[in-house]
């Protein structure tokens, strides 16, 4: 596979990936044609050096495991990432009718660039809940419309002459997508009546759901070289497609596993978030079905490693002030080792260096990444998995550009940098 040809196979599961749920629903497609078999969480496992197998929370979280030869006693080698992006989500009772038009009522999921979601065709995925037999089990379905049904178009310049200079905007009134004219809705919850139509249900039926928007534009190359990946919901699903590309076209010892955690946009505290004992509990389960004790999987998770990866900021050309004087990280320059004082990031001496040589062994560059002083940043999966799971941790990601935007920059060399240096870490 070249770089560009990963780079694609990228944007096509950017593509697939429109929400955490079908993300994870396309991961474990992947996961089952290369043999591996789902875990469920109120069964028995059974399981022996050498198996693949895999585990869902909430079905947007998902736990790729292979056990590697010498299984715990060889440690845990993990890369988390997480499944979620910056969003809108669609609230219950959602249709406004105002103006002659039909608007959704959305709530801020994380902390997308407003501006960037205007002009734009945009479309719903995520899932929805069913009535069945049995009031403590409903149906869940995936749902993708997967064509353009929404809008959120821009005020003209000549009614807001002041846009160019910075305008704030107020998500419950300015930024509410458009679905269609009144006179197309002839009767109440049209968009419920849409997603009954999709997956072939009644009305009555639905109970809830958990539905986001999104672009409904391909990623595409861009640059004169096509050197760099304009795409959609990269932060973070661009680092869990080079981490599961690199766990199964590899063979290692221990237990490696990649794990892809949802809620990391909304501070990771939920069962399927990197700060519930979810991993935890897995790790601990499969020790005790491979017959160890809790005494081995404590020792094993002294043994263990986890890359904590995430997307990283790139200089930027035009606000090349936002950088540290010292650490400023370039596009195609490889993965970039994030680092804080205040522990926002996990990575310490040990763990850089840990990482630093596994990009040697890899031949490829690393760069590093710490904020301006006078500048908060932000957190990922790192520390907060650490609370849960005390193992040594390094944070690392690509350097991107317009980060939480609709559609992120990213460099072509960089994604297979990383790659390069996932297949050496879950090989060595």
């Amino acid at each position: 596979m070249t770089k560009k040809e990963l780079a694609q196979d990228l944007m096509d599961f950017l593509h697939r990936g429109s929400s955490a749920y079908q993300a994870v629903a396309d991961i474990a497609d992947t996961l089952e044609r290369a043999g591996y078999r789902e875990l469920k969480g109120d069964a028995d496992w059974s399981v022996k050096e050498g198996d693949k197998v895999y585990y869902i929370k909430n079905g947007s979280s998902i736990f790729a495991v292979d056990l590697g030869a010498g299984t715990y006693h060889n440690g845990f080698r993990l890369i988390g990432s997480h499944s979620d992006s910056p969003s809108f989500r669609i609230k219950p009772n959602c249709e406004m009718r105002s103006e002659g038009f039909v608007r959704l009522n959305t709530e801020v999921y994380g902390g997308p660039i407003l501006n960037t979601w205007f002009d734009r065709p945009l479309s719903v995925a995520g899932r929805v809940a069913v009535k069945s037999n049995d009031p403590m089990a409903p149906q869940l379905m995936n749902i993708d419309l997967e064509r353009p049904v929404l809008y959120i178009p821009n005020p003209a310049i000549h009614m807001n002459r002041e846009v160019n200079k910075g305008v704030e905007l107020n998500p419950q009134t300015q930024v509410l997508p458009i679905v269609c004219l009144e006179e197309t809705a002839t009767e109440e919850k049209i968009f419920q009546q849409l997603i009954a139509q999709k997956l072939e249900i009644e009305v009555e039926d639905i109970l809830d759901y958990e539905l986001y928007l999104y672009e409904t534009a391909r990623g595409e190359l861009v640059g004169l070289k096509e050197e760099f990946i304009s795409s959609k919901r990269m932060d973070n699903l661009a680092m869990a497609h080079a981490s599961l590309k690199a766990m199964l076209e590899t063979t290692g010892k221990g237990i490696r596993v990649a794990a892809v955690y949802d809620n990391e946009e909304v501070g990771s505290r939920t069962k399927q978030g990197a700060g519930a004992p979810t991993l935890a509990h897995l790790l601990e389960r499969l020790v005790y079905a491979l017959g160890g004790s809790r005494a081995d999987y404590l020792q094993a998770l002294e043994k263990s490693f986890m890359v904590s990866a995430d997307l990283a900021h790139a200089v930027h050309p035009n606000f090349s002030e936002f950088a540290d004087p010292t650490n400023r990280p370039r596009m195609n320059q490889g993965p970039v080792i994030k680092i804080a004082a205040n522990q926002s990031y996990t990575s310490d001496a040990q763990s850089t260096a840990v990482f630093k040589a596994i990009c040697e062994k890899a031949g490829v560059p690393c760069q590093t990444y710490v904020n301006r002083s006078d500048k908060s940043g932000g957190s990922t999966i790192g520390p907060i998995s650490s609370t849960v799971l005390p193992i040594r941790s390094v944070d690392i990601g690509n350097a991107i550009l317009g980060m939480h935007s609709i559609r992120e920059l990213a460099g072509v060399d960089d994604h297979w940098f990383v790659y390069q240096a996932f297949k050496v870490f879950y090989g060595n």
